[in-house]
């Protein structure tokens, strides 16, 4: 299996490709502008506490307020500095009354902003290495369930108990853990408890609102979570980014080292043919193999899948079919809900099928895809109809939310009026002119396609000459787009 981690640099952007055997896996872009604050963690300060809606506004020095709920501040991250005259944040009682603006409070951003809202925050600070994740307030410790094999968690626990690691905090075994030594784990844990240490006097000193600690960039994010062993190389366009790179391989994993490699090309993504595939993340419709196809419609909270039969034809039952088309469906699905990141409450339609069996099937096939789903979500199961209703976290903003914006001319609706409907609304916003003013002569200016609908039937304008005695000029425009009306 040929899996490569491929990035590329431009002076305003920087993009990661995943890909595995030609196909793309995962896709992620990050600009300076827009660089990613998930995994920050800030001192920030209690904005307002909202008892009604059990939660709290702080402030971490950004335009936008995060959000924080009331029963996540615990007493481990009261901060001493606290003023006097402020109360006292409570621990495990979770007490809201008792939050008061003007206290500071450690947090950790769990959750981009988006629309309106402002970054969603926790106090359940995590610090990630290779293969743990640091938790400064907690004393347990813990092992990813994705590491499923009961030989493979026992051995790590046992690894654990040998470590002799300090009792006031504790640890994440993280995926990437598995069939890891005694050793490699003692060293990230060590790395992890040196970086709390520096982190904890920054704590003390500086005053809220403030950056405390602040996650790695994007290249060195999907390096440490995402390359293993069964990546056969890394390839990196960039001289300078090329450099900065081995030196955090040789930090961390050194052993991976040789297989990042510097391409010398003018086009990375080209030459490994994935541009296109790019692309396609972007489009609304996504066509399978036996020529059905899927309809993904996202909005800001609820992601809408369809799936299509279209062409598929084959001699077989209409249950069959279905069976046969949703189960190529469902295999896809799992594969764009990751490559295009979609969040939220997601709703898939899929054909209908009469057998129990075949829902249970399916249903199968979607889990087995998000396996290595690194996301968190949940799904409810398949309904008769054929629907089935999941969620997923979002955590960062997507790549469509960064490459595109909503459309100006038809506001993000999608669609735009028909010629006909503009021929309709011109004529009766010429009629509303017309009433309040008595030209002698008026130009109506529409795109061609409306002004040919109008001139389709001609009587239309010579009623409204007459009605309001004046001599209307329709003029043709081929370059207006077809909402314009312009009235002079």
């Amino acid at each position: 299996m040929l899996k490569e981690i491929l990035i590329n640099l431009e002076p305003q952007e920087k993009r990661v490709a995943i890909v595995n055997e030609g196909h793309l896996e995962q896709f992620y872009i990050e600009r300076p502008q827009d660089k990613t604050i998930v995994g920050n963690i800030y001192k920030g300060t209690i904005e307002a506490a909202l008892p009604s809606i059990g939660a709290a506004f702080v402030d971490i020095g950004l335009p936008k307020k995060g959000f924080l709920y009331l029963s996540e501040i615990g007493s481990a991250f009261e901060l001493s500095d606290v003023p006097q005259d402020a109360g006292v944040i409570k621990g495990e009682n979770k007490v809201s009354g008792e939050v008061k603006k003007g206290q500071e409070v450690l947090v950790q951003v769990v959750k981009e902003s988006f629309g309106t809202k402002g970054p969603r925050l926790t106090t359940d600070i995590g610090i990630a290495g290779r293969y743990l994740v640091l938790m400064p307030q907690s004393t347990q410790i813990g092992i990813s369930r994705r590491i499923e094999d009961e030989g493979e968690r026992k051995r790590l626990k046992q690894i654990f108990a040998e470590l002799k690691l300090p009792s006031d905090i504790g640890f994440i075994v993280r995926t990437a853990a598995s069939g890891k030594t005694k050793h490699e784990l003692m060293r990230d844990a060590q790395f992890l408890m040196k970086l709390w240490k520096g982190l904890e006097k920054l704590i003390k000193v500086r005053k809220a609102p403030s950056i405390i600690y602040e996650e790695y960039d994007l290249a060195l994010r999907i390096i440490r979570d995402s390359f293993s062993d069964d990546v056969s190389k890394l390839i990196v366009d960039s001289k300078v980014e090329f450099y900065r790179i081995q030196g955090f391989m040789r930090t961390f994993m050194n052993y991976l080292r040789n297989k990042v490699q510097l391409y010398k090309g003018d086009d990375l993504f080209g030459s490994k043919d994935i541009e296109k595939q790019i692309n396609r993340i972007f489009e609304s419709k996504v066509y399978l193999k036996s020529k059905a196809s899927l309809i993904i419609e996202p909005t800001e909270g609820l992601v809408v899948i369809d799936v299509n039969s279209g062409g598929f034809k084959k001699g077989t039952s209409q249950e069959e079919a279905a069976f046969k088309v949703n189960c190529e469906a469902a295999q896809e699905v799992s594969r764009q809900l990751i490559l295009r990141d979609l969040g939220g409450i997601i709703v898939i339609d899929f054909i209908d099928m009469e057998k129990e069996q075949h829902r249970k099937e399916v249903l199968s096939i979607l889990k087995k895809g998000l396996a290595d789903d690194r996301a968190k979500y949940d799904i409810l199961g398949i309904s008769k109809f054929g629907v089935i209703e999941m969620t997923r976290e979002r955590i960062h903003r997507t790549a469509q939310m960064l490459s595109y914006q909503a459309c100006p001319y038809c506001q993000g609706k999608g669609r735009i009026k028909s010629p006909m409907t503009m021929a309709i609304y011109s004529l009766k916003e010429l009629k509303r002119y017309l009433k309040g003013n008595s030209p002698k002569e008026i130009n109506l200016t529409l795109a061609t396609p409306v002004a040919d609908e109008i001139l389709k039937n001609k009587e239309d304008i010579r009623l409204l000459e007459h009605k309001f005695r004046t001599k209307i000029n329709l003029i043709p425009d081929p370059i207006m787009r077809i909402e314009d009306i312009k009235i002079f």
